[in-house]
């Protein structure tokens, strides 16, 4: 059945009612040239009584017929005879001569189960019909269970005598349960993993409470209907498409496709043409927004980058965009007002963008979103972005890569620029080839990054050994190239330690024999290597006796590496686990690091160094620390084992003042960062303390929303960390939340950023930022929830001033949404956290890490 999808996509276009935003997408049935085709699969029918010992064993078929409004249409087809006992499983593959585009509304099955057991002919078992559509005139798919009617042969006149639907006031509780499930197996209800064991446990229960009632009640019948990637709608062959369909004269509400919906009304359409074709004179220049345009103009300006532009505020851009050339904020909206399909109006676009303020490097990054196709436009953001310095473009360079998808040619402009920066700098330049490497097993974009990849090669091969001693082209490409032949080594060696059975001492066993053994030329290096994640670090070789792996189903290798300088280098190698989605979160943390440190607040994060060196490979810095639930484990509180390393008589809880306002801040800064970015499944074991005090979160397998707990808490902060900084009611809770506060204010001056960054990435791989099926919606759910995280609070937030915060946080967890809302709220330091879930109940949330906790007077305050 899987084919019939294949098989309409190429006969027949599905047809689209509503805007983009919420399209209803459909086949018709006159389009569909299949044959009818459906599954019989099984009979749960009770043994007849039978009096004696000669028992005989009843031998069924199912004798299917095709009915178009109450007469017969074409031959009956018989399944084979089945004798394995109730119930009885044909799992038979039935295919009719009749099309589904011959049907008509009142098309129907019927179905007979003949015993031909008995010897002296066939006898009825039961029969039962069904309709093909169902009321909304689509077409039935999925599993149908059918009522059979015993000793009766499926009548297929309309009305029918043999129903195979059970009427609604005759269905008790499984009846209803068994619907659900068929909707469930049909798609029409989301899928949650943990939610779905609960239901079907209930499930379980019910029919074992109800078995008695089930085997006294009436035989049945369940077959399958073919599914299709978009819904059925009934349509006769020939027929006006467009014609409104006859509405009963009742007072039911009747559903009527408008085909005119979402689609541009060609009266406005010319009126906006011929508004814009006068305007383009001279005239425009000296025109000047009035008060209240004036503030619309601003209003406008200030959305986000990702809400769409009405048509009549394209149009008073477009009217007063002489008058807001000044403002460098307003380029973007205008660029997204222009209309690109007209020749004369495009060149004044382009025009005023070389003669407007110069807009700033966050502003560029939106115009390379896939949002923006003119050549020009982007050329002239690239143009822009030649204005940051090597650190700021490392910030952006993984969304500049994939920036490469939405470029009209393979040697764009940005591909140049990327390739020129890297000529300059070696970090860029070994970063710029993972990031391309990786993509290349992309086939819809391998060849695009082929070329980047050809051209970075190409041009750092020209290059010549400058005075200051830097290497050659040549030589500089030779060790970047060095880096795959170690990461393919490392693979073998993984993979060879993996396959030893046994505890995990005799894996590290083998590994450090392998390293001293077959693999030994990985000891020391006949020239330095450069380290994939700092590629100012060269390497020397591993130190066998200082690696090791750790203990997980992947095991991941330890590796300590000697570096040219004398030092050491710990890198963490992973195989079997997809690091791109940590490799993201890391570069936002450390951009968000950056952010807060140009504002001169240093929250003391740990944004280690993660590289992606294929689809399910990469090394991770290693950074010494211990988890929070070795910690307690061990010490059994914080603050005794940050006693332990910095002890200090005189200082708060025994710590020195420093180690605690370490820890205070690196709390403080993560717990707005994870809030903001939506991670999920935090616990103790993902939680890292160094000894200096510095927190840091790692595994980010869930992220913007999704997690595998349900109703996990927004803000990961656990009581023992609260615990640490002496209670709820102390000061240096007080100053966290200080910190908390002016961290997030620092953010949001920063929202545009943030949320181009994730723009660019909306057709990326990375499992929560796409996905097969909604992967860019779960792109746009996210930058909108952002957005309103950061723009909805119109005040900056301070610890004590929290009386007019609210805002609407979802978060996007598979295809459903669970709402977040910070309401307005009256309170001198705390902002209550509520989840609305159906249905709608408030629930004050505490200070937990591992879940909800309800009725405690410990909450979350951001």
């Amino acid at each position: 059945m899987a084919a019939a999808t294949a098989a309409i996509s190429r006969t027949s276009a599905a047809a689209v009612a509503g805007n983009n935003s919420s399209e209803f997408r459909f086949f018709l049935s006159c389009d569909i040239s299949l044959p009818l085709t459906f599954r019989v699969l099984q009979a749960p029918i009770p043994p007849p009584a039978q009096d004696g010992l000669d028992k005989k064993v009843s031998e069924l078929f199912v004798e299917c017929k095709l009915y178009i409004d109450g007469v017969q249409f074409g031959l009956p087809v018989n399944t084979r005879l089945e004798s394995s006992g109730p119930p009885y499983c044909w799992n038979e593959l039935i295919t009719l001569c009749t099309k589904y585009r011959d049907l008509t509304s009142l098309a129907q099955l019927a179905f007979t189960v003949w015993d031909v057991s008995s010897g002296e002919g066939s006898s009825v078992v039961g029969g039962a019909t069904i309709f093909l559509f169902n009321s909304k005139k689509q077409l039935k798919t999925g599993r149908q269970k059918l009522r059979l009617w015993p000793q009766k042969e499926a009548d297929g006149r309309v009305p029918t005598t043999t129903p195979g639907k059970v009427p609604k006031h005759e269905r008790g509780e499984i009846e209803r349960l068994e619907r659900l499930v068929n909707k469930y197996e049909r798609g029409q209800i989301q899928h949650v993993d943990w939610l779905d064991r609960l239901a079907f446990s209930a499930v379980d229960r019910v029919k074992e409470k109800e078995g008695e009632r089930l085997e006294n009640s009436f035989p049945s019948l369940v077959v399958e209907f073919c599914s299709f990637e978009h819904r059925v709608v009934f349509q006769e062959s020939g027929a006006n498409f467009y014609a409104p369909a006859p509405v009963s004269l009742s007072n039911e509400l009747v559903t009527v496709w408008d085909p005119e919906l979402g689609r541009t009304n060609p009266s406005e359409h010319k009126q906006l043409k011929l508004a814009r074709s006068l305007t383009r004179g001279i005239i425009d220049k000296d025109l000047k927004p009035s008060s209240n345009e004036r503030k619309l103009l601003q209003r406008i300006i200030k959305y986000p980058p990702t809400r769409d532009i009405q048509a009549d505020e394209k149009q008073l851009i477009w009217k007063f965009r002489f008058s807001l050339m000044s403002e460098k904020k307003a380029l973007t909206k205008f660029v997204r007002s222009v209309d690109w399909s007209d020749i004369q109006e495009a060149k004044q676009a382009i025009e005023l963008i070389g003669k407007w303020e110069t807009i700033d490097v966050a502003d560029a990054l939106e115009l390379l979103s896939p949002d923006f196709k003119s050549e020009e436009v982007r050329a002239y953001a690239v143009s822009v972005l030649e204005r940051a310095d090597d650190e700021e473009m490392q910030c952006y360079l993984l969304q500049l890569v994939q920036a490469l998808r939405f470029e009209r040619s393979d040697k764009s402009c940005l591909a140049h620029f990327l390739v020129n920066r890297a000529l300059s700098n070696i970090e860029i330049a070994s970063f710029l080839r993972w990031y391309v490497v990786v993509e290349l097993h992309n086939p819809a974009y391998a060849r695009r990054y082929y070329s980047t990849y050809d051209m970075l090669e190409d041009e750092m091969m020209k290059m010549v050994a400058r005075e200051d001693g830097d290497e050659d082209g040549f030589r500089l490409w030779q060790s970047l190239s060095r880096q795959t032949e170690l990461t393919a080594q490392l693979c073998s060696i993984m993979k060879d330690v993996k396959n030893v059975r046994g505890s995990a001492q005799k894996k590290v066993e083998k590994l450090r024999q392998l390293l001293s053994g077959v693999f030994s030329e990985l000891t020391n290096f006949d020239e330095p290597i450069r380290s994939p994640l700092a590629p100012k670090l060269l390497l020397t070789g591993v130190v066998p006796q200082e690696s090791s792996i750790f203990k997980s189903a992947l095991t991941p290798l330890r590796l300590t590496f000697k570096t040219a300088s004398g030092g050491a280098s710990k890198i963490i190698f992973k195989k079997g686990d997809d690091l791109r989605q940590d490799q993201l979160v890391i570069q936002m943390v450390s951009l968000m690091d950056r952010l807060l440190k140009l504002e001169n607040m240093d929250l003391h994060l740990t944004p280690y160094r993660v590289l992606a060196t294929g689809q399910d490979e990469g090394m991770v810095e290693f950074i010494p620390s211990a988890s929070l639930a070795q910690i307690l484990s061990d010490h059994r509180s914080i603050t005794s084992y940050l006693q332990k390393f910095h002890p200090d008589e005189d200082g708060p809880f025994g710590i020195t003042a420093q180690c605690l306002e370490t820890f205070i801040k690196s709390c403080a800064g993560y717990s707005v960062i994870t809030y903001i970015m939506g991670v999920g499944d935090r616990h103790l074991d993902n939680l890292l303390l160094r000894d200096d005090g510095c927190l840091f979160h790692v595994d980010f397998a869930f992220i913007l929303g999704r997690d595998p707990k349900p109703f996990p808490p927004p803000m990961k902060l656990c009581k023992e960390m609260v615990e640490a900084m002496g209670g709820a009611e102390s000061q240096y809770y007080t100053r966290f939340k200080s910190y908390c506060c002016e961290a997030y204010n620092i953010l949001r001056n920063n929202s545009s950023l943030i949320l181009n960054l994730f723009k660019l990435m909306e057709r990326s791989n990375i499992p929560d930022i796409s996905s097969d099926e909604n992967g860019t919606l779960k792109v746009i759910y996210f930058v909108l929830q952002v957005w309103d995280f950061f723009t909805k609070i119109s005040e900056p937030i301070t610890t004590y001033s929290f009386p007019l915060v609210w805002c609407a946080f979802i978060s996007f967890r598979r295809n459903s949404g669970w709402i977040w809302m910070m309401r307005r709220l009256y309170t001198s330091s705390r902002l209550l956290l509520t989840r609305v879930s159906a249905p709608c109940s408030l629930k004050w949330l505490r200070p937990s890490i591992d879940g909800l906790n309800i009725g405690d007077d410990h909450i979350f305050f951001l």
